[in-house]
């Protein structure tokens, strides 16, 4: 199985996707988020349907990398759950995840 995975999470302003993504890249949690602009989220939370404004975030990094990732995105995230998903990339640009595997691992 591939060693490489894409988390996605969602964040509630901007300015908080964009420290998040700064702060995984620079800690080398992640070799590249992608934020993309607000999207409408509709969700159950505490019983009733809800619906916000939420910055996506696409990063892209390593299965040995996740939990060491999943402990900063809490930390910094603002959500009582912040979603925390990944899925795995099961084909990609031999290149492209030679340089993912670098820019996490060192």
């Amino acid at each position: 199985m591939s060693e490489e995975i894409v988390v996605f999470c969602a964040c509630g302003s901007e300015g908080e996707s964009e420290e998040i993504a700064t702060e995984l890249v620079t800690q080398r949690l992640a070799a590249c988020v992608n934020v993309s602009s607000p999207a409408r989220s509709f969700y159950r939370w505490q019983g009733k349907v809800e619906s916000a404004a939420e910055w996506l975030l696409s990063i892209k990094t390593t299965r040995a990398r996740f939990a060491d990732l999943a402990s900063a995105i809490s930390s910094l995230h603002s959500y009582e759950l912040p979603e925390i998903v990944a899925l795995p990339i099961v084909a990609g640009s031999v290149p492209y995840l030679k340089w993912l595997n670098e820019s996490v691992h060192g």
